[in-house]
């Protein structure tokens, strides 16, 4: 039970550390909200496939017929999370 709490503790800890860092050196810190579905999204056509099971790790998608590794997918979409949020407020990230 205690190793939970250390987990949430040290991830906590991290993700405040780099938002000090990002504010010392004038960047800004983007967080993707816990339950955004980067992997469930096609990062070639933006169309929502729908929840797989975690023993899925590649799919296609329907639409576009793009043959994604979920790792890889959610990476993408996270990354273009981010340039749109730089985007929005013009900021160094």
């Amino acid at each position: 039970r205690l190793g939970k709490s250390v987990h949430d503790a040290g991830w906590a800890q991290f993700l405040a550390m780099l938002e000090y860092k990002a504010q010392r050196y004038a960047r800004v810190f983007v967080k993707a909200g816990r339950f955004e579905p980067t992997s469930q999204v096609c990062s070639a056509c933006g169309v929502k496939d729908g929840p797989k099971p975690l023993h899925v790790r590649t799919w296609t998608c329907t639409h576009c017929g793009t043959v994604h590794d979920r790792d890889h997918n959610a990476a993408k979409n996270v990354k273009q999370a981010a340039g749109l949020a730089v985007t929005a407020c013009r900021a160094q990230v």
